[in-house]
């Protein structure tokens, strides 16, 4: 489990540690890469490996916008890192108080007191503290005063681009979900519950659908999808519509999942949906049935992307 309070990671430390710190919003190749160097270098020299993570983001906090849209909100982003095999997860308080700490307090205070840091990895581009002045120089430099390494990771690049949150963000709100996967290393996922809609998918349609409270933040252009949806532990082929329902006229946006092969209650069920790849733009049908023919052509083509090679689900 994550830690969130410094005294009850503390109690639990034997060793020394090495440690990797840092937003990681979508914990992509990128983070990954960070986290799998701490967790090599703490098995070889004998100490705890430790990622170090913030809560809520500091750019919600320092400019008190919701914009840009997270990619992982903050129990996806610690059940991601915790899965990601460093020994201790910590979730650190971020506020103004915080963020006026100048680096050297933040480093004795929160890195070399409390953790007995020895080594640090960081990103190519990390800074941290007032005025972003915490960067690779001056950390080597603390380093030298309080006895602990540091390291810094050349970036990570995918297609010949380095691997970024923004670049993830971007690629996800155009429907290039498929792309995305090879940035974050699994399937773009939002969840939430099922709750009661419309009753037109089943009766009308002849496709039952599950309709999601929305919990996320970030999600792909609308349209339908080839997905994988997950519910209690099991992961079913499906498609699902992102959008506002042109056809029927509906004004808030809405995520309808049709889960091929399946005939449950799911009404009150957490349930993920696993974007594998756009099938087409959203659009308005003239009724029932010229719909209900292109859903049945969705489902088609769906079951037919989800059967290929590569479009297994990875968790």
């Amino acid at each position: 489990m994550p830690y969130n309070h410094i005294e009850e990671l503390t109690a639990k430390l034997s060793k020394p540690c090495c440690i990797t710190i840092g937003n990681f919003d979508g914990v992509h190749k990128g983070h990954q890469a960070l986290i799998d160097r701490v967790c090599k270098r703490a098995r070889a020299e004998d100490m705890h490996s430790v990622i170090i993570t913030f809560d809520p983001h500091p750019l919600r906090v320092l400019s008190g916008k919701k914009n840009p849209p997270f990619i992982t909100l903050t129990p996806q982003k610690l059940e991601l890192l915790q899965k990601s095999g460093a020994d201790f997860v910590f979730c650190q308080k971020f506020n103004r108080e915080l963020a006026g700490l100048d680096p050297e307090t933040f480093v004795r205070d929160y890195l070399v007191r409390p953790l007995n840091i020895k080594h640090l990895v960081i990103g190519h581009d990390y800074a941290f503290g007032k005025g972003r002045k915490g960067n690779f120089p001056m950390l080597k430099t603390l380093g030298d005063k309080y006895g602990f390494s540091v390291e810094r990771l050349e970036p990570v690049l995918v297609d010949g681009a380095i691997v970024s949150s923004t670049r993830v963000r971007d690629l996800i709100e155009q429907g290039q979900v498929w792309k995305a996967r090879d940035l974050i290393g699994r399937f773009y996922q939002v969840q939430g519950k099922v709750k009661k809609g419309e009753q037109r998918g089943g009766p009308l349609l002849g496709f039952p659908t599950a309709n999601l409270v929305l919990s996320d933040e970030l999600f792909p252009k609308t349209g339908v999808y080839a997905v994988w949806a997950e519910v209690e532990g099991r992961v079913h082929a499906a498609v699902a519509n992102i959008g506002y329902n042109p056809t029927f006229g509906n004004d808030c946006l809405s995520v309808e999942v049709h889960i091929m092969d399946f005939d449950s209650d799911l009404y009150g069920k957490d349930l993920r949906v696993h974007f594998v790849q756009r099938l087409r733009s959203e659009k308005k049908f003239s009724g029932f049935e010229e719909l209900k023919a292109q859903i049945s052509e969705d489902v088609q083509m769906g079951r037919k992307i989800l059967s290929a090679e590569g479009a297994a689900l990875i968790i």
